[in-house]
């Protein structure tokens, strides 16, 4: 089985990105100058880290 990596449209063609993939009803997600390295991660799981992420909730670990 082959992934169907993706994405986004925000992209730029030549940087560096996050790509997600589903699989099982799993997210994969990984870099594309790395892409090697996939963590694996369930759609509520990404949601709630999305949102954390919108609501400044990782702003202290910088």
């Amino acid at each position: 089985m082959e992934i169907q990596w993706r994405k986004s449209s925000f992209s730029e063609q030549s940087g560096n990105c996050l790509e997600l993939a589903v699989v099982g009803g799993d997210v994969l997600v990984r870099e594309s100058d790395d892409p090697g390295v996939v963590i694996r991660t369930t759609p509520e799981k990404l949601r709630a880290f999305l949102a954390g992420a919108r609501d400044g909730e990782f702003d202290d670990f910088a």
